[in-house]
C-alpha cells in the first residue's frame, strides 16, 4: 500500500504504526501542514492507498490561525466521502474526519491527560477495528478537544465517562480514535517539547507531569505495541472491504 499522511507536528507521526508498515512492505508520505507544505490535488488522491491524519496541537476550529485546516477537511471529505478511499485518523485526525463529514467538535469540559482507561461500545465489541482487544484497555491520552456530534452514519466504537466519542467508524473504511495506541519510548519526551501539549501535562499532573507520563507509558509499553498492532491489523482488514 501507498499511504499518504497528512501531519501536523513532525514529532506527531504515524508512531509505531511505522514499523509494522515497514515490515508489512508498505510505504508512507508525509505532508507536513503546520509547515507550509501544500495538499496535493484532490485528483493526486487516486494515486495513493489509504489517508492517514494525525494529531496536533491545534483545534479544528482555529481556521484562522491555520487556514489549511479548511482545505484539510475539504481534503479528508474528498477522499473518504467521495473516493472511498481507506481512512485513519488520530486524534486531531479523528475530529477532523468527524468535521469533514458534517459532525462537530469544541472545546472538552474535562479535558483527558495520562494513561487512562477506554471501554469498547457494542458497536465497538461487535465490529472489526477492535476486535481482540479487551473491552476496556488503557492508551495514551493527550486532548483537550473533543467530538461533539458525529457525522451522520457514524458509529460510536469506544468510549469513556470524559469523552463520548473515543473510537469512531464511518462507512465501511474509515476510522479514527482520540486516543493514542502508537506510543514509542520517545513520544512523551518529543510531545513535551511542544508547548501546547507541555502546558496541557503542567495544567493536568503538575510541574513533574512529564515524568509522570513517561513511567507511566514505560510501564503500559508492552500493552500499548501489542494493542496497536492489533489495531494495524484489523485496520488493512477494513481497508481491503468493498
Amino acid at each position: 500500500m501507498k499511504i499518504l499522511v497528512l501531519q501536523h507536528e513532525r514529532v506527531e507521526h504515524p508512531g509505531s504504526f511505522r514499523r509494522f508498515l515497514a515490515e508489512d512492505g508498505h510505504s508512507w508520505t508525509p505532508v507536513h501542514l503546520n509547515e507550509g507544505e501544500p495538499l496535493p490535488d484532490t485528483n493526486a488522491l487516486d494515486t495513493f492507498d489509504a489517508l492517514w491524519v494525525m494529531g496536533g496541537p491545534m483545534d479544528v476550529w482555529e481556521e484562522e490561525a491555520h487556514p489549511w485546516l479548511k482545505a484539510e477537511k475539504h481534503f479528508i471529505r474528498a477522499a473518504v466521502e467521495e473516493r472511498g478511499l481507506p481512512f485513519l485518523g488520530l486524534c486531531l485526525g479523528h475530529q477532523l474526519l468527524a468535521e469533514a463529514l458534517g459532525g462537530a467538535c469544541g472545546p472538552s469540559e474535562t479535558p483527558e491527560i495520562g494513561v487512562m482507561e477506554v471501554q469498547m461500545t457494542e458497536e465497538g465489541a461487535s465490529g472489526i477495528l477492535l476486535d481482540g482487544l479487551p473491552e476496556r484497555f488503557d492508551c495514551l491520552q493527550w486532548h483537550s478537544a473533543e467530538v461533539k456530534r458525529m457525522p451522520e452514519g457514524a458509529k460510536c466504537l469506544a468510549t469513556s465517562p470524559d469523552c463520548a466519542v473515543q473510537a469512531m467508524q464511518w462507512g465501511p473504511r474509515a476510522a479514527s480514535a482520540q486516543f493514542h495506541l502508537e506510543v514509542e519510548p520517545d513520544t512523551v519526551s518529543n510531545w513535551k517539547a511542544i508547548p501546547a501539549y507541555a502546558q496541557a501535562l503542567d495544567r493536568a499532573l503538575g510541574p513533574t507531569g512529564a515524568e509522570i507520563l513517561e513511567a507511566d507509558c514505560a510501564r503500559e509499553m508492552e500493552g500499548f505495541e501489542a494493542a496497536a498492532e492489533r489495531v494495524y491489523i484489523n485496520w488493512l482488514q477494513t481497508s481491503a472491504k468493498v
